[in-house]
């Protein structure tokens, strides 16, 4: 086995699972890309074992601190650890994260269940190698599934220098799966629906919202497939509105309606654009769930400013005492961050909001400590303050 020296003051050192290309003192015994490599300070004590890639900026992810080979009985066990772990945290067993990469020991590897499909991403060389082999384990693993799709067509493969592909893995997947999440019927499409078919992420705050939103008329912005707007329609919503711009979300959002009976005005927009309208009315609850604003810690600034300006013009349209919830999935912005760059968009809205609730990653999304990385959905419930 070859593997890499790191250097003092290293992250690893320190608890984290990463090793940056700048961090590596050394290589020895000439590793190939995809390959398990052993990780070892300066005075050579061992500190685990990872998988190597050279074109990646992060060269060396560490999935053990024994000596281990990536082989069948290695996946067994850490997809049933991750299996166990949901089912003691009781989260539901047809629609959930059942493998959220370096959460679960698994680098890279993040696979959704909706219901009888198992959706499945390898996003790093070492586990593509093995992602027939993972299908493999999760169909004998998880009751009740029966097929195993892979959408490996996310941009950050590039990185690994993995080209982008999906499609049917393992057993039978239909082109459309029915799944139910906070009252509203969904229907996932496994090889066509965003990043795996469905923010699952999202599915218990869904219910938080919209247990707030009876009689309230709700903006839903960034509104993707509705999952926000549905629930608070259905939840007894006065009106709701929907601002999505991308057009395959907005019919998915449409036919969703039409399933769950409920009554959305869907508008296709740049939400930035729209909430800068001046023919808009004031909304008593706003909801802002943007995709990630920032790939990179370098651009966090830009970042902070974009939320900065969201909020402002969101803030802008709230009712004296409305509400809004608000969230951020750029794991390069912390909790802190965040909740700064907010409190400086109200400033420039004049206005005052008190903190209701924080929102989190539900159970099936484990956040690891020391691993800042694993925790990236963060979101705040806020009340405007009358008079203030």
């Amino acid at each position: 086995m070859g593997g890499i020296v790191v250097k003092p003051r290293s992250r690893i050192l320190h608890g984290h699972d990463w090793v940056y290309a700048g961090e590596i003192l050394k290589t020895f015994g000439q590793p190939a890309d995809g390959d398990v490599v052993s990780i070892k300070d300066g005075r050579d004590h061992a500190l685990g074992v990872g998988i190597f890639n050279s074109r990646s900026q992060i060269t060396v992810r560490r999935f053990s601190r024994q000596r281990q080979e990536l082989d069948r009985d290695f996946f067994e066990r850490r997809i049933a650890q991750a299996l166990a772990h949901r089912a003691r945290s009781g989260c539901r067993p047809d629609l959930a994260r059942l493998v959220w990469s370096e959460s679960d020991g698994l680098p890279g590897v993040v696979a959704d269940r909706y219901g009888s499909v198992a959706v499945l991403q390898t996003l790093t060389l070492g586990m593509d190698r093995h992602k027939a082999v993972i299908a493999e384990v999760l169909m004998a693993g998880v009751e009740g599934l029966k097929g195993v799709v892979e959408r490996n067509d996310a941009p950050v493969r590039a990185s690994e220098g993995l080209p982008l592909v999906k499609g049917p893995l393992a057993g039978e997947v239909p082109p459309v799966v029915d799944v139910e999440a906070s009252g509203v019927q969904f229907s996932v499409s496994p090889l066509e629906g965003h990043k795996t078919g469905l923010y699952l992420d999202q599915i218990e705050s869904y219910a938080v919202v919209a247990s707030r939103a009876s009689g309230l008329s709700v903006l839903d912005c960034f509104s993707n497939q509705g999952g926000f707007a549905l629930a608070c329609a259905k939840a007894g919503a006065a009106s709701v509105t929907a601002v999505e711009s991308g057009t395959e979300s907005i019919e998915r959002l449409r036919a969703n309606a039409v399933r769950n009976e409920v009554s959305v005005n869907v508008r296709q927009a740049d939400v930035f654009d729209f909430l800068k309208r001046p023919d808009q009315p004031s909304y008593d609850l706003i909801i802002l769930d943007p995709p990630s604003f920032t790939k990179s810690r370098g651009r966090v600034g830009e970042a902070l400013r974009g939320y900065r300006d969201l909020h402002a013009r969101a803030a802008r349209l709230l009712s004296k005492d409305g509400l809004l919830a608000t969230f951020s999935c750029s794991h390069h912005v912390t909790s802190a961050e965040f909740e700064q760059a907010i409190a400086d968009g109200l400033v420039d809205a004049r206005r005052n909001m008190r903190l209701v609730r924080r929102i989190g990653q539900p159970l099936d999304h484990p956040v690891v400590l020391g691993l800042p990385e694993t925790e990236y959905l963060k979101g705040v419930l806020l009340q405007a303050m009358p008079g203030r």
